[in-house]
């Protein structure tokens, strides 16, 4: 007699994810939908008055209305035109920043757990300076800095290459400290210990044994980072030093809004929300994938 199919366990597994975790299944609706915006802005803007760069000074600081859903800014620019597509700009640096920085945190963290000794004491002093500076005052430095000398990489624009190899470095520098915590333990593991006896390679040890292991807390991690770099990269924008313009982005949007905040209360209160809702759902599907992945929650879920 043939077990479940594939589709059916996946199913299951998703039923009952949402009945144990509803706040992560939320997280990871919104999360799915503002992929989708990310992924196909098109598909989200039907109307053709929807361009996030057509101005319409005849039109500036309107309200909400059927003909422009979230009103429209101080140039007559459509607001949910440029959250939808600034949800491209904020999502891709977002992500950009959790593959690069968690990539550089699981081999610092590896290496540095795994060998030990002199080696594990000098990239950990390494590390210390890199938390001891002042994060922003670090970013803005290093987005001042390289932005002008960037070059686009695909669809990144100079600045945005600059964010995220700033970010990610920032990032990279504490989250190799927890990456090299579960390597510490992970190494005194008999399988590992018994890989060692008969001869692995520490390459190989630790590519097939660690590695391998480290998956769930940086999947965790890289989940809740997420909305830590949207977060941060408002502020960047919002403070002038992010995504330069026209290219639409939340933080500066915010920034716009400052001058009209009176007379236009509207050009704030989306763009905060859209944030707020960004961070929010990518910090509940990393608590509840930390509940699910982490074995010594289990027993209590």
């Amino acid at each position: 007699m043939k077990g479940p199919s594939s589709a059916a366990r996946i199913v299951r597994s998703t039923l009952k994810f949402c009945r144990r975790y509803p706040l992560g299944a939320i997280g990871a609706v919104m999360a799915l939908v503002l992929l989708g915006m990310a992924i196909f802005p098109a598909l989200f803007t039907p109307m053709a008055s929807q361009d996030p760069l057509k101005q319409a000074l005849g039109a500036r600081l309107e309200g909400p209305s059927w003909s422009h859903w979230f009103g429209t800014d101080e140039l007559g620019r459509d607001l949910y035109a440029r959250i939808v597509y600034g949800a491209r700009t904020s999502i891709t640096i977002g992500f950009g920043v959790v593959l690069l920085s968690q990539g550089l945190a699981v081999v610092i963290g590896t290496v540095s757990g795994y060998f030990g000794g002199w080696l594990d004491s000098l990239l950990q002093r390494i590390i210390d300076v890199g938390i001891a500076i002042p994060g922003l005052v670090f970013i803005i430095l290093v987005v001042v800095t390289l932005s002008p000398r960037m070059p686009s990489v695909l669809f990144l624009s100079g600045d945005m290459v600059a964010l995220i190899l700033s970010l990610s470095i920032l990032i990279a520098s504490s989250a190799s400290r927890t990456v090299r915590g579960v390597a510490l333990s992970l190494r005194t593991e008999q399988y590992v210990e018994a890989a060692s006896a008969l001869g692995a390679s520490h390459t190989r040890i630790m590519r097939k044994h660690i590695v391998p292991n480290l998956f769930s807390v940086v999947i965790v991690s890289a989940t809740i980072l997420v909305g830590s770099a949207v977060l941060i990269e408002s502020a960047l924008s919002f403070l002038g030093y992010g995504v330069q313009p026209p290219t639409p982005s939340w933080g500066r949007m915010l920034n716009d809004a400052r001058r009209n905040l009176t007379y236009a209360p509207h050009m704030a209160i989306f763009p905060g929300l859209v944030i707020f809702m960004t961070v929010y759902s990518f910090n509940m599907l990393g608590d509840a994938l930390r509940d699910k992945l982490d074995p010594r929650l289990r027993g209590a879920n």
